[in-house]
């Protein structure tokens, strides 16, 4: 039992000095800037195609509600173009407030075409809103030296 217990506290350790580097690579790191912004754009179309097919969205929203669902979504989607933008802290967080709300927009705007959704402008308020969240948490988290381009 000593001996589990041993691995255990390891591997917490390792864990835990592994993670900050672990973490600056998939957040910071200017090398996976734009594998970033590609897996934003990959995950909104997916956004979009799901939403498109009938009774999926509904069935998500079993789950949770939609001001949760596109809060979570687009703060997700926030972050990974903050983090994939260069300039310093507030040029980042402009420029991901900016993608999302055109992106949001994209949404609501596919929406409007299929008989089973609709397209809500509180909807994409709430998409701009958790952008700006986003945006600002991690302007004001991230170190700065860090966000230099």
């Amino acid at each position: 039992m000593a001996h589990t217990a041993g691995m255990v506290s390891w591997r917490f350790a390792a864990t835990i000095f592994l993670m900050p580097a672990l973490l600056h690579l998939l957040v910071l790191d200017p090398k996976l800037r734009k594998w970033r912004l590609g897996l934003a754009i990959a995950l909104y179309l997916a956004i979009l195609v799901i939403g498109s097919i009938p009774g999926e969205r509904h069935a998500i929203g079993q789950f949770a509600p939609g001001v949760v669902l596109h809060s979570i979504a687009y703060a997700g989607l926030a972050t990974l173009w903050f983090t994939g933008s260069t300039g310093d802290g507030a040029q980042r967080a402009l420029k991901a407030v900016f993608a999302i709300a055109l992106m949001g927009a994209g949404d609501e705007f596919v929406q409007s075409f299929f008989p089973y959704r609709g397209a809500a402008v509180t909807d994409w308020l709430v998409d701009c809103v958790a952008a700006v969240v986003a945006g600002t948490v991690l302007w004001a988290a991230l170190p700065k030296r860090s966000l230099q381009s």
